[in-house]
């Protein structure tokens, strides 16, 4: 396994789950599962993030609706063909999981990769800026995820700045973002938008010269290697 990749893209999580555990896809015969899981916000509100599990993390954990789960990752990606229209999907692809919660945070990511869509900056009418920008994180095999983010204030006036290609590295937590989608001129869809909330970020020119255990607060005691050294 390419440690360098795994260390581009860590998640932690720990929240209740919401839905009954469906059937996703195969890999080499190993089956893979999708639920929902509710986590906490420290204001009171809450994210239900998808989960992708395998058949043996399912067969040795009780994984059913109500149940709590403690769990490290990546935030991956796919593209799935709706209506005849390929639609970016978002995922937290559970690599272990684990008895006893290493941080009060129940919702923590650290990415780093490059900007790959020329980010958009605005603000809204109550003055606050906002700026959007998708992330390419490289994965082992020659893959990509392709993660959209959400950066505020300063670190939004710090995004505006940047171009396509620029590499950079933030954390924060994943968000769940209901929005309307319009359908016709008489009928509105509800649908949910994931995205990191970015709390800190940086942009660096050689990913050997930048460390980015050093230069961001990460969620979890667990060595990085016995963390993300085993799994599909």
């Amino acid at each position: 396994m390419n440690y360098a990749t795994e260390k581009n893209n860590r998640v932690y999580i720990m929240g209740e789950i919401v839905s009954e555990a469906t059937f996703s896809h195969e890999v080499y015969g190993e089956g893979f599962y999708e639920f929902f899981v509710r986590v906490m916000r420290l204001s009171g509100q809450a994210d239900v993030l998808p989960v992708t599990v395998s058949e043996r993390l399912i067969a040795g954990n009780d994984l059913k609706v109500g149940a709590q789960i403690c769990a490290i990752g990546q935030f991956r990606s796919y593209n799935k063909l709706e209506n005849g229209k390929s639609r970016l999907m978002l995922t937290v692809f559970v690599r272990e999981i684990i008895a006893d919660p290493p941080s009060k945070n129940p919702n923590s990511i650290v990415l780093s990769g490059y900007i790959c869509k020329q980010p958009i900056y605005r603000t809204t009418p109550f003055n606050r800026e906002i700026a959007d920008l998708l992330i390419a994180v490289n994965r082992a095999y020659n893959k990509s995820d392709y993660i959209p983010c959400i950066a505020w204030g300063r670190n939004a006036r710090f995004v505006k700045n940047l171009s396509v290609g620029d590499k950079i590295a933030l954390s924060g937590r994943i968000q769940s973002r209901e929005y309307q989608k319009r359908i016709s001129d008489y009928e509105a869809k509800t649908m949910t938008a994931y995205e990191v909330s970015v709390s800190k970020l940086a942009a660096y020119d050689s990913a050997e010269e930048f460390d980015i255990d050093s230069e961001f607060e990460l969620y979890t005691g667990v060595a990085p290697d016995a963390a993300f050294g085993a799994g599909q």
